[in-house]
């Protein structure tokens, strides 16, 4: 059974929740359902419930249900953009509703699996949720022939007005809509969809619903939560992971201004809970505190890059791609190459720093916190508080950051959970650091690469050899997702198979083959996960691979493609785009890159600079994206540029070390992101070919930093094998 995994050490297990929502199959398309609590909600509102995704309002304003997280990355606008499509409603007049957990839990899971990662937020969900707003129209459009007696055939609508038009008779959604909920849901597998080609919402770059009270500043963040009688806590954990809270001397604290209790938290942790957050923290600080940092305090960056080293010389698993015989052909090639890369750990480094606030009373729970699962989260507030889920609330917040770090690691609504069980019927608002954020998050994970090759005499790729050694995340957090040993996680981006992650080129003899080295650093999913390491490791040595062959980068790609006609149009519509080939500024250079990830194809075209005393300026990036079937191409861009900027600052000054078992960057002086000087022009290619369903929150960080240290090698010469830049000579 899976168990969520907290950075304490204690596992959660999802027993009741799993069990409470037994019945989620049956319900994920039951597009008539009706939540009764929710449609007393709205009837309080005015508002009509069609079914679970679409209610309407005597004005025409359309209220469309979403159950996934925001965080940034537009997704409820998105998924707006697909129910309104299919609805055929007036787009000015949509306002959108987030479904809680517990609704869910409680209508069978009638909307569906409420996670948000993994870019699979509107990719997963698209074809259930267009259901949902074809089966209200439908619903609609029969009330209205049942009321003016015709045939529904002959009706027409078009922005939430159906129209007779024999008769000349209209009628809007609002005045239809109480008398279409009374009608007989269809077969949602019965309803024909819009082809994508024909849609008017949905693939147009519509601004995004959830702007305005950002802009203004009134937008409530989790972190933002005020509520009568609340307090507050401050948290600290054993800095080595695998430590133990020894003892501390509460006597110290009490006595200072605003402080209420000082509380265990699990074996690893204490909190001080205050009137205010910096009184907590001031106490907390103040706090004599001893940790029992066992045997993971002699740990540090040096012991375990030995240790991934020697992964290389162990048994390794072969994982999937195995055709051929790289090592004899390698070995007898006319020309060997031979490199080794590595990746250190990243923190994800959210804006917003890990929070929630809980209350916890005799007959019911309650939390108010920024998650990426929010099933998760109530399956962790239930769990932790001993309420059942029927009585636990979780109230949703859009995320000042998610990257993975909120998903499916609970750890600190859980601290929130025990340390609001010692005051009952009281809000407790715990809030992390910016160093605890640091000290205590799931990295992406450090590994090492070595890849060789063999070119034959014209220069022919003919063998290639890869050898991964590097944590699991599975090992962390999901061990049912290691079978027979083997973590298909660590291989992603180089799958044979297509569909979501799989590797663009065709070798005749090709190994690839990878190693756990797990170390005492938890880690999990960082926007993009291992497409993000691999994706650097195998362009990067392409590139070298090109290179030593004398061939044009671009040109020895394509002889690798010939099978993978989607990668193949992503690369050259990035080298299109991106002036492949033409002349450039004296000093400037050019590098290119193409990978896969999330089920979308991506490339990227890097225009960079070397000054002379090894100065890097990255002047122009060029992406191109592919995921199927783009639903809003603005948004789709301003991922990608925000896809840049987050893979360019992981490349020029992203690393955790770790010093005596702890990790020593635990805020941004030490931790460094761009800055707006730093950022290049960016722009966005969309080659959307209409027959699959890609993501697009995560795909193109793969191809950002490999483009940037190949046109880096362009400038210099040199390859550059290991990150971040900045503790590199670039010349």
């Amino acid at each position: 059974m899976k168990k969520m995994i907290f950075g304490n050490g204690q596992k959660l297990s999802r027993r009741k929740f799993v069990v409470g929502a037994a019945a989620a199959a049956g319900g994920t398309l039951a597009l008539g359902f009706k939540a009764p609590f929710v449609r007393d909600a709205f009837a309080e509102h005015g508002a009509t419930e069609v079914n679970i995704w679409v209610a309407i309002k005597p004005d025409d304003t359309t209220v469309i249900r979403v159950a996934r997280s925001e965080m940034g990355q537009g997704t409820l606008t998105g998924l707006a953009q697909l129910v309104a499509e299919e609805l055929e409603c007036d787009w000015k007049k949509v306002t959108t509703e987030g479904i809680s957990p517990e609704r869910n839990l409680a209508s069978k899971r009638a909307w569906g699996e409420m996670g948000t990662g993994g870019s699979r937020g509107i990719r997963t969900s698209q074809d259930y949720v267009r259901r949902g707003g074809a089966a209200a129209r439908i619903m609609l459009l029969q009330a209205a022939a049942d009321q003016w007696k015709v045939p529904v055939s002959e009706l027409i609508v078009s922005d939430g007005v159906i129209t007779h038009a024999a008769s000349k008779r209209t009628i809007s959604y609002g005045k239809i809509a109480a008398a279409a909920a009374k009608v007989m849901p269809p077969d949602p597998k019965a309803i024909t969809l819009k082809n994508p080609k024909d849609w008017k919402i949905a693939g147009k770059p519509l601004k995004r619903l959830d702007t305005a009270d950002k802009l203004n500043g009134s937008k409530i963040y989790a972190i933002d939560v005020k509520l009568p009688g609340m307090l507050c806590a401050a948290i600290k954990d054993c800095p080595v992971f695998g430590g133990k809270l020894a003892s501390f001397d509460d006597a110290k604290v009490k006595g200072m201004p605003g402080v209420k209790k000082v509380v265990k938290v699990g074996d690893s942790a204490v909190a001080v809970v205050a009137d205010t957050w910096w009184r907590a923290k001031t106490a907390l600080d103040a706090l004599p505190i001893t940790w029992d940092e066992g045997a993971n305090g002699s740990v540090s960056s040096a012991t375990i890059a030995d240790r991934l080293m020697d992964g290389f010389n162990a048994p390794m698993n072969n994982g999937d791609r195995a055709n051929g015989d790289a090592a004899a052909t390698i070995a007898g090639a006319a020309k060997r190459i031979e490199a080794t890369y590595s990746t250190p750990f990243l923190a994800h480094a959210c804006m917003e720093v890990m929070n929630a606030t809980v209350k916890i009373s005799a007959d019911k729970a309650e939390v108010w916190v920024p998650t990426q699962n929010l099933e998760a989260s109530l399956a962790a507030l239930s769990e932790g508080s001993g309420v059942p889920l029927a009585k636990c609330e979780v109230h949703r917040h859009d995320l000042g950051g998610g990257f993975g770090r909120r998903g499916g690691t609970q750890d600190y609504v859980h601290q929130a959970v025990i340390i609001a069980k010692e005051f009952p019927d009281t809000p407790i608002k715990l809030i992390w650091s910016r160093e605890e954020d640091q000290a205590h998050d799931f990295y992406r994970p450090i590994s090492m690469c070595k890849m060789s090759a063999g070119l034959d005499e014209k220069g022919n790729l003919i063998g290639l050899h890869v050898r991964s050694s590097g944590q699991s995340i599975n090992a962390w957090l999901n061990p049912s997702g290691i079978v027979g040993g083997k973590d298909q996680r660590q291989l992603q981006g180089w799958y044979a198979e297509p569909g979501d992650a799989q590797l663009g080129y065709d070798v005749p003899n090709l190994l690839i083959e990878y190693v756990m080295r797990n170390t005492h650093v938890p880690v999990g999913p960082w926007r993009g996960v291992n497409t993000n390491q691999n994706g650097i490791y195998m362009e990067c040595f392409i590139e070298e691979c090109a290179r030593a062959a004398g061939k044009d980068s671009v040109e020895f790609r394509r002889a690798l493609m010939g099978k993978h006609p989607k990668h193949l149009a992503v690369l050259n519509a990035a080298a299109e785009k991106g002036d492949w080939g033409k002349p450039l500024p004296a000093g400037v250079h050019r590098g290119i890159a193409q990978f896969m990830g999330y089920g979308s194809y991506s490339a990227a075209v890097a225009e960079v600079s070397v000054s002379d005393k090894g100065k890097l300026k990255v002047h122009r990036m060029v992406l191109a994206l592919n995921c199927g079937h783009p639903v809003n191409p603005g948004q789709i861009a301003a991922q990608v540029e925000g896809s840049v900027a987050y893979g360019l600052s992981a490349a020029l000054y992203g690393e955790m070390p770790v010093e005596k078992g702890r990790m020593t960057s635990l805020n941004f002086d030490s931790y460094e992101v761009m800055r707006l000087a730093e950022m290049p022009k960016v722009e966005t290619v969309i080659v959307p070919t209409y027959d699959f369903w890609g993501g697009v929150g995560e795909p193109t960080i793969c191809v950002v930093a490999p483009a940037v240290l190949n046109a880096i090698q362009a400038a210099t010469g040199k390859p550059v094998r290991s990150l971040p830049l900045k503790n590199v000579k670039l010349v």
